[in-house]
């Protein structure tokens, strides 16, 4: 089991129903919330315990860490392979994957940022590196914003996953400096989205992987994004040539 810290991340959990929610600390002097409402009657509604206590111990239960006086004790999140991801996609019809692939990214906002995009643009599954960059922390899951409960989640070596990829017809796109400008780019169909690191972009063993690169077109002298923010505009320009906003 793992902790959830935060109104946000607690209610979206709870709200979602794919993981288990053991028990929830709520800070005895909180004044009345819609979301702590809401939390405390789902939590009534599924016989989750709720246990009121001094905000001093949710402070040390989140070491420090934003908790907006909840806390809650709940099931990890459930990790995929991405050949089960893919049979899964298959076996319910998905016919033009669309999947992130994001190389060891340290930050846990970044992360979190990335995984929220990728619920709010329809990504099918979010691939991470098995031991590089950051964990699915508490601060990743506030960050993400109910995402992990939703975007299908794989931890596996970036190359073996690529393999699958490629075995299914994915297109593999990289994004990185010195590709084809994006807005002039073909992503219609089935695509896996490559991210390289914060700061050092896709490495050279990536980027081979990839069919074709694209990169943002900047002004101001400005090299690149944060990863975040190039992911999310990745992601948005895939979905508008899908026809999303047609």
């Amino acid at each position: 089991m793992e902790r959830l810290e935060g109104r946000n991340p607690v209610l979206e959990c709870l709200l979602r129903g794919k993981r288990r929610v053991h028990r929830i600390w709520l800070d005895q002097g909180a004044r009345p919330d819609p979301r702590v409402s809401r939390i405390l009657e789902l939590a009534e509604r599924r016989s989750v315990p709720v246990q009121r206590v001094e905000r001093q111990r949710l402070d040390r239960m989140a070491e420090g860490r934003v908790h907006n006086g909840v806390v809650a004790e709940v099931d990890d999140v459930s990790l995929w392979t991405t050949r089960a991801l893919l049979d899964h996609l298959r076996e319910i019809g998905e016919s033009e994957p669309f999947l992130l692939v994001a190389d060891a990214l340290a930050y846990e906002h970044n992360l979190g940022a990335l995984l929220r995009s990728s619920l709010g643009f329809g990504v099918d599954g979010v691939v991470l590196p098995t031991h590089r960059g950051a964990e699915l922390s508490p601060v990743v899951q506030r960050v993400a914003m109910g995402a992990v409960e939703e975007v299908p989640i794989v931890r596996e070596s970036l190359f073996a996953a690529l393999k699958h990829v490629k075995r299914e017809g994915i297109r593999i796109v990289g994004a990185d400096m010195g590709g084809e400008p994006l807005g002039k780019a073909d992503l219609r169909g089935p695509v896996a989205l490559v991210l390289g690191e914060e700061g050092r972009g896709l490495s050279p063993k990536l980027r081979e992987r990839c069919d074709r690169i694209v990169s943002i077109p900047l002004a101001g002298k400005l090299e690149s994004l944060n990863v975040s923010v190039a992911g999310a505009l990745l992601m948005y320009e895939k979905r508008r040539q899908d026809g999303w906003y047609a």
